[in-house]
């Protein structure tokens, strides 16, 4: 049976590498998102001019849509170094002086998971953002001074998948704050081939166009699943990613036309056939498939109800009829419309 996350938009361990060998480089070489793009021009092309750091960024949006990328660009195109560093790594407030300390004038400083800062780190890191200042208290009790530390003027970039868990004052230090959505078919056929490009791989114009459609708009996937079919085809085929190569790849990987992978499927099964399409709660569909809820909600939810095969409603999520039919199942009549009384 296939790895049932192979469409798991989080970066594995071991990615990164393979990530980075494909991710742009700059906003020029950058495929979607284009309300982003141009409002990032503007802001880094108005600091560049000033010689000033840009306003701090904050980049929201489901995984695997290029967050980590977009920081990365924005460095490159101010010119200046990166530090990158995630929300649960800053464990206490002298970690996040150590960091900020060692910033260059204008650096860029990353924080991934900003949303899963420390409160003590995050109420540090609030005149860092403010004034470029770092409060620090030295010694302890009745002795205890409050140092003021002047920093580098830098330009700090968050990223979060789950904006509604950030503070309100966390949210306010952040100048400009940009979403990013799911990309479109052909956003994503433009992303295989240049990542195909990149990796020296044939791609039929069919291959390609497949594998966007199977990607459920997400490039992290699209490159994954391109990466699985190139290895198809070097050791089944011959080297090239033909439509016929690619569609027994997919099979082998389990994906169907629609970009579901068996734990998505499982998933619908449970809601149709044990709860009779739901309503049903997040923490009974998780026992139910014996999964964690967090990964049911961060990694499957979102797909399966962008793509109209469920709804979550006040009550719990619910099977929509496109389910039923992409299960090969009956759909349930609807309720007749109550007459209106005369």
């Amino acid at each position: 049976m296939a790895e049932e996350r192979t469409l798991d938009p989080h970066e594995t361990p071991d990615e990164d590498q393979f990530d980075r060998t494909l991710r742009p480089r700059t906003l020029d070489d950058y495929v979607g998102q284009q309300q982003v793009r141009q409002n990032l021009t503007i802001l880094l092309e108005a600091a560049r001019r000033r010689g000033e750091p840009c306003e701090h960024v904050l980049l929201c949006g489901p995984p695997g849509l290029g967050k980590t990328t977009l920081a990365n660009i924005i460095a490159n195109e101010l010119g200046v170094s990166i530090k990158t560093t995630s929300g649960p790594a800053i464990d206490h407030a002298g970690a996040l002086a150590s960091m900020l300390l060692n910033q260059q004038d204008r650096d860029v400083f990353f924080v991934d998971e900003v949303h899963r800062l420390n409160k003590i780190v995050e109420e540090a890191l609030y005149p860092a953002l403010e004034d470029f200042k770092f409060d620090y208290v030295a010694g302890k009790g009745a002795g205890a001074t409050s140092i003021r530390l002047s920093l580098p003027r830098f330009t700090c970039v968050g990223a979060t998948t789950r904006q509604g868990l950030l503070s309100g004052p966390m949210r306010d230090r952040f100048g400009a704050v940009y979403r990013l959505d799911f990309y479109s078919h052909a956003e994503l056929d433009l992303i295989v081939r240049r990542s195909a490009r990149i990796l020296e791989l044939a791609v039929e114009d069919e291959a390609a166009a497949e594998l966007a459609r199977r990607s459920r708009g997400t490039p992290r996937i699209a490159n994954r699943l391109l990466r699985r079919v190139r290895d198809y085809a070097e050791v089944r085929a011959d080297g090239r990613a033909t439509l016929e190569v690619t569609l027994r790849a997919l099979e082998m990987l389990e994906v169907d036309p629609l970009g579901l992978e068996p734990l998505d499927r499982r998933l619908l099964q449970t809601l149709i056939v044990n709860f009779r399409g739901g309503p049903v709660g997040l923490d009974t569909i998780a026992t139910s498939l014996a999964e964690e809820p967090e990964t049911i909600e961060d990694v499957h939810e979102p797909f399966l109800i962008q793509s109209g095969l469920m709804a979550r409603t006040p009550r719990g999520r619910v099977a929509t009829e496109q389910a039923y039919r992409h299960l090969g199942l009956q759909p349930p009549p609807q309720p007749p419309q109550q007459q209106p009384l005369l």
